[in-house]
């Protein structure tokens, strides 16, 4: 296999690590760290040239090139999405914890989301109530996103933009479902009761 250094590496010593294992084999001259490589009949890669002494690895440079696109690849289909979220000016209570529990799940999983809200009709005349409303969902859902776009009319509806916040500063406010806690037998009978009185 033909030995391949990745950059020009102009040091004279360098840190090595067997990529296989990862185990260190400390610091070499420039040569010895090739020779080393050819012996195993693999590649010197060079990973940290700002390093002092820059790092290398002995790799397969095949591999070693497949792994980082790959990693490249993934890298970039995790980059975030736009989904988007319909308000009616009227809606209900429980539509709208359910529309912000959806939200919440979008933007924890980091996507942004955009928030619309459409008039209908003779709702135009009451533009405030929608404002009112997008207020609202913009300070229920501060502990999760930003806004990256303020609420805008544009035509028969109103429009904002929410992006999430860092990982570890989101924090949700409306629980889903599965977050309830489980029903004890005492309050099961509790509710039997409490139903054939009514």
């Amino acid at each position: 296999m033909q030995n391949r250094v990745n950059g020009r590496i102009r040091a004279r010593e360098v840190r090595v690590i067997l990529a296989a294992t990862g185990q260190q084999l400390g610091v070499m001259k420039l040569s010895d760290a090739i020779r080393k490589a050819q012996e195993m009949g693999l590649d010197l890669v060079e990973v940290a040239a700002s390093a002092n002494p820059p790092v290398c690895r002995i790799v397969d440079f095949g591999k070693f090139k497949y792994e980082a696109a790959k990693h490249e690849k993934e890298k970039r289909n995790v980059s975030s999405k736009l989904k988007e979220i319909k308000f009616r000016v009227n809606i209900d209570e429980h539509d709208y914890e359910t529309k912000m529990r959806h939200a919440e799940e979008f933007l924890d999983k980091g996507n942004k989301v955009r928030v619309q809200l459409q008039f209908r009709g003779r709702e135009m005349a009451h533009q405030e109530l929608g404002m009112q409303l997008m207020a609202r969902v913009k300070t229920d859902l501060v502990t999760m996103a930003h806004v990256e776009m303020e609420p805008k009319l544009l035509g028969k509806s109103v429009t904002m933009t929410l992006a999430p916040l860092p990982q570890n500063k989101r924090k949700r406010n409306f629980s889903t479902d599965g977050d309830l806690p489980p029903l004890e037998d005492g309050d099961e009978d509790e509710e039997a009761a409490a139903e054939e009185e009514a």
